[in-house]
């Protein structure tokens, strides 16, 4: 066994996390392809300005410029694509910390050792946190160097800023796997409930500007917290991180206290 929890977590997402990689690198390789076709079609906004309304807040964030780089990836990318990507990533490796170690049937052996549940969990969030940004620096650097290679040229310090956002989004889905994996030992409910909760959240988001009985609630969806400000455009918002740590931290307890108290299979 490797020295930590955190590392043996780590040694064994090598190769999901290469994976991921290596798909988003290719998917954001061929927006950039696409990008130079797309930048002299002005008749685009024309096209988007006759969509449905909630189809444009759902999918296009408000007031984005297709001909502009930041517009296009805004839209293209960083609506809808990029956290489905990093969510489902986050929510994989939040549900395999605790609950799949149980499934595996290899959690008595992880017990085994001299280490706490406590540490165990806190170990296993780690590397989950870690993967996440791991990810999401992924597609932020190669937003700014395939970008280059096709004149889609985004400032480099809001594209950080809203990888910074975009992985805090996927840590409080993973985050919430992680603590339901731990509350019950049950893979599919770590990997369900996240999920759906993170469905809900989008559309509370996406139509909160629309639908009057949803606006109060659209503030608490995490989507709000990742996209409201538009960090591609103003960078990073400090409350709207602080909010989206704060949730993470308060799950990751949440799951701390669930597995101390829980009788582990496996």
């Amino acid at each position: 066994m490797l020295r930590s929890v955190f590392a043996k977590t780590a040694y064994e997402q090598r190769r999901s996390l290469l994976g991921w990689a290596t798909a988003i690198v290719l998917l954001v390789l061929m927006y950039a392809a696409i990008w130079p076709g797309i930048r002299d079609q002005p008749s685009l906004n024309d096209f988007l300005d006759t969509m449905p309304e909630a189809f444009r807040s759902l999918f296009a964030s408000s007031g984005a410029d297709m001909s502009t780089p930041v517009g296009y990836i805004q839209i293209e990318l960083m609506s809808f694509m990029g956290p489905i990507l990093v969510i489902l990533y986050a929510v994989a490796q939040g549900s395999r910390g605790v609950a799949g170690e149980e499934d595996r049937r290899t959690m008595d052996l992880l017990l085994a050792e001299p280490v706490s549940r406590t540490r165990v969990l806190l170990e296993k969030a780690g590397a989950m946190v870690a993967g996440t940004f791991v990810l999401s620096a992924t597609l932020g650097l190669a937003l700014v160097v395939e970008g280059r290679l096709f004149d889609m040229v985004i400032p480099v310090d809001r594209v950080a800023a809203a990888m910074l956002h975009l992985a805090l989004l996927g840590l409080v889905f993973g985050a919430m796997a992680l603590a339901v994996g731990a509350v019950t030992g049950d893979v599919s409910l770590s990997r369900a409930i996240p999920t759906g909760v993170a469905v809900v959240a989008y559309l509370v988001n996406g139509l909160g500007a629309m639908v009057s009985w949803l606006e109060p609630l659209q503030p608490y969806s995490p989507f709000y917290q990742y996209i409201a400000h538009d960090p591609l455009r103003t960078g990073v918002s400090g409350p709207a991180a602080a909010v989206a740590a704060a949730t993470v931290v308060v799950l990751v307890a949440v799951g701390v206290w669930g597995f101390r108290r829980r009788d582990v299979r496996g």
